[in-house]
């Protein structure tokens, strides 16, 4: 059974329908973000774990690649309906073992269950084509199959949503899986797996193995995986995209981001400085699609000082309080690295407009970090290159669209990117020139939803096809053509 606040046992594993100790006595402490409390421990698995629950995915595919799809949608309508029913529950633990605040909590939770809903849809998803008289008495036809066991690594920042991009659709699909949780919230991925199981998934189907390096590295070289589908930093979506694909495995590794929001002189400043806000300061800053980056065009002081203003004025504390915005990064050393950037800035020598040390005195508890606002940021500044991946903003100054948008072509990142505007010519130019996969036009986070590919560009993404949507679909299965003569 998955823990709950307070019980410091050590987490299971969950192989072939079982929670399982893990053979490793390795373990790490998961904290609250927000006071540090531990709230369980969880094992440092090994390649023997990894080797077990394989083998339990590998002899459950041999039925369940079987089972008729409109039957495993049911199962994921039923699945659907639990997480539905448990969505407060399951926003309340993000709360405490993510930190991010509950309104965010509860939105990812909804974004889960979204995913769940599209890969509901796997009867109509899963359809061939077909096409008769190819040549004269010939006919041709597609017929989709699942890859087999598929491997997914998710990451401590959406420990809900993105293992639901994931296993729903691959398991409609014909698969099993085997997920990887982040060792920083284990806690939710065990939740998930007990639920999926309460909807009617046989044994073997989901597995959870919890861990560190070994349980990557065994999914990575295990030759019964198919494929993979990873989550992460950009150091470690590089190395798992070279390493598993040398391994001859499809692979789907979404990484790093920098994203660029460009505020036109012609923005509404009062909803810009709003939006700009949430997206830069929700969850802390820790998602790949925050804005990092401000591009402020023209002569904008309005809205810097606006933005600064609203800053000092953000409540920042435990999730579970309304009225908090900016929560806990994830761990200690994280905030460590974030103060690193932060004096790097400084010495590069950008402006700190706007210093979040200064509330780390009156939290001591949690790992915070306040509303941090650097300007006259340029472009070849480490601030304004590396994915810092905490309440951290760097504004950098354009006299003009053109050079707005050179910025974001000159990033090795292009996850997103947004424009605030309301003239047409820009939103125009914008669209066709911005060097990244998904765009926003006034809207502070551009992430797609289920049913489109969350389709992040250059150092951004390794691999050929996205998660979700039809990019998720092809991931998962394999096409097999069938050419008829039927002139006998």
């Amino acid at each position: 059974m998955s823990v709950t606040k307070n019980d410091t046992a050590v987490l299971k594993n969950f192989i072939n329908g079982e929670w399982v100790n893990s053979n490793s006595n390795q373990t790490l402490d998961v904290p609250n973000p927000a006071t540090n409390e531990l709230l369980t421990k969880v094992p440092v698995s090994s390649k023997e774990d990894v080797d077990l629950a394989v083998a339990a995915a590998k002899e459950a595919f041999k039925k369940w690649k079987n089972v008729p799809v409109p039957k495993r949608a049911r199962i994921l309508f039923k699945y659907h309906y639990l997480l539905t029913e448990n969505h407060e529950a399951l926003a309340k633990l993000i709360v405490e073992e993510n930190g991010k605040a509950y309104k965010e909590a509860y939105g990812e939770v909804q974004r889960g269950i979204e995913c769940v809903e599209f890969a509901s849809g796997t009867p109509t998803l899963m359809m061939g084509e077909t096409l008769s008289g190819i040549a004269e008495d010939i006919d041709s036809e597609m017929f989709r199959y699942p890859l087999g066991v598929v491997g997914g690594i998710t990451p401590f920042n959406f420990p809900m949503m993105v293992p639901l991009w994931m296993f729903p659709l691959a398991v409609a699909c014909g698969n099993t899986f085997v997920l990887k949780p982040s060792e920083r919230t284990p806690i939710l991925a065990n939740r998930l797996a007990e639920l999926f199981t309460e909807a009617g998934a046989p044994n073997g189907v989901l597995n959870v193995v919890h861990g560190a390096h070994d349980v990557v590295n065994g999914l990575l070289e295990h030759k019964d995986i198919a494929a993979i589908s990873f989550v992460g930093s950009q150091a470690v979506a590089k190395y798992v995209y070279q390493r598993a694909a040398a391994e001859g495995k499809r692979v789907q590794a979404l990484s790093g981001a920098k994203n660029h929001h460009i505020v036109m002189p012609d923005a509404d400043m009062d909803k810009a400085v709003q939006h700009v806000l949430s997206s830069t300061f929700g969850s802390a800053g820790q998602r790949c699609m925050a804005c990092s980056a401000v591009v402020v065009v023209g002569d904008n002081e309005p809205f810097v000082e606006a933005l600064k203003k609203k800053a000092d004025e953000l409540i920042i504390g435990n999730g579970m309080d309304d009225e908090v915005l900016l929560t806990p990064v994830i761990r200690r050393e994280h905030r460590e690295r974030a103060l690193s950037y932060i004096e790097k800035g400084v010495e590069e020598g950008a402006d700190l407009i706007r210093d979040g040390r200064r509330e780390m005195e009156d939290l001591p508890e949690g790992n915070f970090l306040g509303p941090t606002i650097f300007d006259h940021v340029t472009p070849e500044m480490t601030i304004a290159k590396d994915e810092i991946f905490a309440p951290v903003l760097s504004l950098l100054r354009a006299n003009n669209l053109d050079e707005g948008l050179e910025f974001i072509r000159k990033s090795r990142y292009g996850n997103g990117a947004t424009i605030y505007t309301n003239n047409a010519k820009a939103v125009r130019q914008f669209r066709e020139e911005a060097d990244a996969g998904m765009l926003g036009i006034n809207v502070g986070v551009p992430a797609t939803m289920a049913f489109f590919p969350f389709s992040g560009w250059k150092d951004s993404f390794y691999g050929d096809l996205h998660v979700n949507g039809k990019d998720g679909l092809n991931f998962y299965t394999r096409k097999k053509m069938i050419t008829s003569r039927f002139d006998a």
